[in-house]
């Protein structure tokens, strides 16, 4: 089975007086594949959740607020590779499905994760593990 990468491609942010604007996903992108639900999640200073892998959903990853470090561990060919997403660089991470994922923190105070996924959340398509189960290389 060939597992596709996992994509960065920066996002537009547009500068208002009142309130900036930072664009997320459009069904024109590439790495939209459908909508099934979207929904936020927060990850504490230094905290890690992972790892969790999933079988159908991909994953459109936007840092709304803070900064976080996404691991990515594709178990097919023992690869590793890490993501910084937030205000310091502002973009949306897409993650294909069959492929381990865990997150952390790297702001003191609120990181704020945004996941646009293509299908709705369903617990049986997706394997949980201890984060010890990859030690984490960087």
């Amino acid at each position: 089975m060939i597992i596709e990468s996992p994509t960065f491609s920066p996002l537009r942010k547009i500068m208002h007086p009142s309130g900036d604007i930072f664009h997320g996903l459009r069904k024109s992108d590439k790495g939209y594949s459908g909508f099934g639900e979207a929904y936020f999640t927060t990850i504490h200073f230094e905290e890690i959740k992972g790892w969790k892998k999933h079988k159908k959903m991909q994953m459109n990853l936007i840092v709304a607020t803070g900064n976080v470090r996404f691991y990515i561990y594709d178990d097919e060919i023992g690869k590793f590779e890490y993501y910084e997403l937030g205000s310091k660089n502002y973009g949306r991470l897409t993650v294909p499905p069959g492929l381990w994922m865990a997150f952390t923190g790297l702001d003191p105070g609120v990181n704020l994760i945004l996941n646009i996924a293509n299908i709705e959340h369903e617990p049986s398509e997706a394997t949980n593990m201890p984060i010890e189960t990859f030690p984490l290389p960087y």
